[in-house]
C-alpha cells in the first residue's frame, strides 16, 4: 500500500473519511445536522490541515479550536464522539495506506482527539 506522501494521497484520504463519517449513525448527525458543515468549504481546508502535517505544507493558516468550542457550546461533544472520530480515521488510514506518513497521520490524529477532548473538557 501507499503511503500518505503526497497531496493527491492525503485528499484521497480525507475524503475517504468524510465518507465514512457522513455515513456514521454517531457522528453524522454532528456534522450535518448540528455543525451544519459545507463540504464544497470545509474539505479544503481538511486536505490542507493534512498537508501541513505531513507534508510540511504551509497552505494552512487557521486556528480550529474556536470552530470546536462553537460546536461543543450547540452539542456537547463527548468521550465516545473523539473515540469514534479517530477510530474512524485510524480505520481510514490502515485501509489504503501504509509507511511512515501513514503512521504519523495515526499518531496525530490521536494527538488531536486527546488535545480536543481535553481543551473542551468532553463530557
Amino acid at each position: 500500500m501507499p503511503d500518505l506522501d503526497t497531496q493527491q494521497r492525503i485528499d484521497e484520504l480525507v475524503e475517504c473519511f468524510y465518507a465514512g463519517l457522513l455515513r456514521d449513525e454517531q457522528l453524522a448527525p454532528i456534522f450535518i445536522d448540528v455543525a451544519q458543515v459545507d463540504l464544497q468549504v470545509h474539505l479544503p481546508h481538511i486536505k490542507r490541515y493534512w498537508a501541513k502535517l505531513l507534508l510540511g505544507s504551509s497552505d494552512y493558516q487557521r486556528h480550529t479550536m474556536n470552530i470546536h468550542r462553537q460546536l461543543n457550546a450547540k452539542k456537547l461533544l463527548t468521550t465516545d464522539d473523539f473515540s469514534r472520530w479517530l477510530q474512524l480515521f485510524l480505520d481510514s488510514v490502515d485501509q489504503s495506506w501504509a509507511g511512515p506518513k501513514a503512521e504519523r497521520a495515526k499518531r496525530v490524529a490521536a494527538s488531536i482527539a486527546g488535545n480536543m477532548q481535553v481543551a473542551l473538557k468532553a463530557g
